[in-house]
């Protein structure tokens, strides 16, 4: 299934997308695209709606975050080989994990405000795992039987508080606006192998990321199981897992970041695609 909620910011509906690609208005059946739904007996019960049923959204539409009640944003940084080599870092041995604050996620093409006296706001297509049931001390075997689903992520950040302001990432992370996920999370069951989607990203029209999950340091699987060793993940938890390399910090000749009036644009194999313009601090 392809789950979303759509709608004005803090009014979002929960719905689905059916098999031609129309969404459908899924209110009468459940309050939100939330912790509940999302694990196991909701998405069976969602599995089991006609969505011919459904009364179909009309009209251009805003999507919102795919998901609702997420209380951990978790990301991992360096997780592609010639991603760390770009930043002139060494290959990680074990994941290197920071976090987003809650209050960075937005819908997956509202417009992203850049901080004010941003110098360095950079781009990263990511894919996010959307958690499903609780998981502390998972082993690698039985880690994916805790993901509900997954979905697109621009892990936005601004490269100067991130490493020249301190030692801690999440500072540069965070950002209100940094964190869009959608427009869809996909169940577990429809996406099938996560270590087999190809991801793009486009600056102004420009490709800048080409790569595929299939090129991690560490699979979802291995990260699941990791962070439920230093954590308990709850359900509607968010992880983000890593970019390929092509990020502004990275360009050639030298680095090249956002600015007011860029659009960024990206997707992911089976995940659909996200635009957002770049905006001014007011």
């Amino acid at each position: 299934m392809k789950l979303c909620r759509v709608g004005e910011a803090g009014n979002e509906r929960p719905a689905m997308i059916d098999a031609d690609g129309a969404i459908r208005d899924l209110s009468a059946h459940v309050a939100d695209i939330d912790p509940v739904a999302i694990g196991p007996a909701g998405l069976a019960r969602l599995a089991g709606i006609d969505p011919a049923s459904l009364p179909l959204v009309e009209g251009p539409v805003r999507h919102g975050p795919c998901v609702v009640g997420t209380r951990q944003f978790v990301a991992i940084g360096l997780n592609y080989a010639d991603h760390a080599a770009e930043s002139n870092l060494p290959i990680p041995e074990e994941p290197v994990v920071f976090n987003k604050w809650v209050s960075c996620i937005q819908g997956p093409n509202d417009p992203v405000t850049i901080p004010r006296g941003s110098r360095k706001t950079d781009w990263e297509v990511e894919l996010g795992v959307v958690i499903g049931t609780e998981a502390y001390n998972v082993d690698e075997a039985s880690a994916l039987e805790h993901v509900a689903g997954y979905c697109v992520i621009n892990d936005v950040s601004e490269r100067e508080w991130q490493q020249e302001r301190g030692a801690t990432w999440d500072k540069g992370k965070g950002f209100p606006g940094f964190g869009p996920i959608g427009p869809w999370l996909v169940t577990a069951d429809e996406v099938g192998d996560p270590q087999a989607l190809g991801m793009w990203l486009e600056v102004n029209g420009k490709r800048v990321q080409n790569g595929s999950s299939s090129t991690m340091i560490f699979t979802v699987a291995q990260i699941v199981s990791y962070l439920s060793q230093i954590m308990t993940l709850l359900p509607g938890d968010v992880i983000t897992t890593g970019t390929p390399p092509g990020v502004g910090l990275g360009q050639k000749p030298e680095p090249w970041y956002l600015k007011a009036g860029d659009v960024v644009t990206l997707g992911i194999e089976k995940l659909g695609e996200q635009r957002q313009e770049f905006v001014a601090y007011d």
